[in-house]
């Protein structure tokens, strides 16, 4: 069987204000193409589908078109919601919808059924999971202890009463431990969301969302397929691709993955104002209709520079120096290991550097707790 494995559409994204809608059409109708050349059996979208819960119209209407240009194909469509959806407005008439191979999965409510799919192998079971915190879970399963991320991924995976015996794949959206992340995702403090990949040990292939760079999790049973485009210049030297799976007897996959390349990619430059302007510097690339950021090296400011150098790259979308003056600011400013750090930690250092003193033990106790009754109606 034949998957192709899709995730973080971010329809309606702005990159630094600029609107990414027609890149993002550019990039639907190529995956549309490839599609049409590998044939697969199904095709799978592992959430964030939209950028924001509440997408705009003009979002809603570039992706009911590739949705229908999925139908049309009559490919088997199965896609979640991610974070930055809203699972309810995701899953709006997704059973009206189901006939023609577009399914839609619903909001998590303790049961995650399989859509079975068969090939000369047998069956496939698939197991769409949404992204999910660990208070989503906690409601229909209060009986069990849950008070992480891993817990929540774990219970809900042992009640989906998956046949070890048979081709399972999950597709879901989470943070797997040791993902590498990008400027454009959401970072929870202390890396409170990861999810250790021992809970997915039933399953044949992983189709995960959420991560933007494309990358194997242990091997590459679990993986992120990554985004079709490039969401920020952390991204810059990323390869995006369009993920192809191939599922043969039970134990055997086949993972493999065709390039993707956009309408206009997103590029870092650098060098003196002299030298980003010189005609030899940038002929022969794409960079003048590119999304660029450049850093100048001059160590005096160019008056005016943002619009003297739109001239020639049409879309610079960010201008920064890099001299003398940056680099001790820099060194003055310092920066907060923000991910490796615990809620109570940042808070303590916080405190230290307004009050000149560090927490004492009865503030910590407090501030524990404090944290741990916030965070259990939130998570």
């Amino acid at each position: 069987m034949k998957l192709i494995h899709l995730s973080d559409l971010h329809i309606g994204k702005r990159v630094n204000e600029y609107s990414m809608l027609e890149d993002q059409e550019y990039i639907l109708k190529k995956i549309l193409n490839i599609l049409d050349e590998e044939h697969p059996d199904a095709v799978m979208i592992a959430g964030d589908v939209y950028d924001k819960a509440v997408p705009s119209a003009e979002a809603v209407e570039l992706f009911d078109e590739f949705l229908v240009s999925l139908a049309r194909r009559r490919f088997q469509v199965l896609i979640i919601s991610g974070n930055h959806d809203s699972p309810e407005r995701l899953a709006f008439g997704n059973r009206l919808i189901d006939a023609s191979g577009i399914h839609i999965s619903p909001v998590y409510n303790g049961e995650v059924k399989p859509l079975v799919l068969e090939d000369e192998y047998g069956p496939v079971n698939f197991y769409c999971l949404p992204f999910i915190k660990p208070v989503h879970v906690r409601r229909f399963f209060p009986e069990e202890e849950i008070t992480s991320y891993t817990d929540a991924l774990r219970i809900a995976v042992n009640h989906m009463n998956i046949n070890p015996l048979e081709r399972n794949v999950l597709i879901t959206h989470q943070f797997v431990t040791g993902a590498a992340r990008s400027d454009s995702e959401e970072i929870s403090v202390g890396g409170s969301d990861n999810v250790d990949a021992s809970v997915f040990e039933a399953f044949d292939y992983v189709a995960l969302g959420h991560i933007h760079g494309p990358q194997n999790i242990g091997s590459e049973r679990i993986r992120y397929c990554g985004t079709p485009l490039k969401y920020s210049f952390s991204e810059a030297n990323h390869h995006k691709s369009v993920t192809v799976v191939g599922l043969k007897e039970k134990g055997i996959v086949e993972v493999s993955t065709i390039p993707l390349l956009p309408k206009r990619d997103l590029v870092e430059l650098r060098g003196t104002y002299e030298e980003v302007t010189a005609k030899q510097f940038y002929e022969n690339t794409n960079w003048q209709e590119d999304y660029t950021h450049i850093t100048l090296t001059d160590e005096e400011d160019i008056p005016d520079a943002m619009s003297q150098l739109r001239v020639i790259y049409h879309n610079l979308m960010k201008l920064d120096y890099d001299n003398r003056r940056t680099r001790s600011e820099a060194h003055l400013e310092g920066t907060a290991d923000v991910e490796n750090k615990s809620p109570i930690e940042l808070f303590g250092e916080l405190y230290e550097m307004q009050n000149g003193t560090e927490l004492s033990a009865v503030q910590s106790e407090y501030l524990q707790k404090m944290i741990e009754e916030i965070w259990g109606q939130e998570s």
